[in-house]
Order: C-alpha cells, then structure tokens, then sequence
C-alpha cells in the first residue's frame, strides 16, 4: 500500500472519528467531556461538536483527492497538534471541581495522532508525487 492509499484510508478514519467525538463523551466522560453532566448540557461543548463534525466531514470528502486538499489536512494535523497540547497542559488543573487527568489518555493523545499522522502522510504523499 503507497502513502497516498494510506492517507486516504486516514482521512476517512479519523473524518468518522470527529463524528463519534459525541457520542464518545457518553460512553467514556472522563476521557472526552470537559464538563459534568450531559454532553448537551454545555453550550462550548456543542458548539466544538460541532465544529468537528464539520471538520469530519470535509476531511471524509478530502480522501478522494488529498493532495488537492493540503491545506485542509495541514490545518487539521496543525490545529489539532495546538489543541492537544493546549489540552494536556489544562489536563493537570481542576476545574467545577473535575479532575481532568483521563483527557491524557483519551482526546489529547487522540489530537496528537490526528496532527502526527496526518502529517507524516501528507508530506510523504507529497514528497513521493514531486519525485515522479
């Protein structure tokens, strides 16, 4: 399999994924919830559900052409790079009382992923088409 088919195949993984970022909060709060309750119970959490979902469904309709849509995956892979970092610093505070500690072994790493291999496959893919 070439970096391109690879890259493909992530675009489409990691679009569902920011889709399942919902229902992700349910099944295991402590890793992917900022807040206590119900995920639709904070309005910051909604809204960056919803910008996800977007994000995922643009980055599904990305694999079929990813080298025309570099600047989306580089967005993706930088931004997430960003927000998991901001993330894993906020994981060590407290706040509304919450410990925030299963964030380090649920979405920070899950950001670090995105931003790593999305990446590592966009400048490879671009690399090898640029050598032929």
């Amino acid at each position: 399999m070439n970096t391109l088919s690879l890259l493909r195949i992530m675009l489409v993984v990691f679009g569902v994924a920011f889709l399942l970022i919902y229902p992700l909060s349910i099944v295991w709060p402590s890793g992917w919830a900022w807040h206590q309750g119900a995920p639709f119970s904070n309005d910051y959490y909604m809204m960056i559900v919803g910008v996800y979902a977007v994000l995922g469904i643009f980055l599904i309709l990305a694999a079929r052409d990813p080298l025309s849509n570099r600047s989306l995956i580089w967005f993706t892979a930088a931004s997430s790079l960003v927000h998991g970092a901001i993330m894993a610093q906020q994981s060590f505070g407290m706040t509304d009382g919450m410990n925030h500690m299963g964030h380090l072994m649920g979405d920070v790493p899950a950001l670090f992923a995105i931003a790593v291999i999305l990446g590592g496959l966009l400048w490879n893919a671009g690399r090898s088409v640029g050598a032929h």
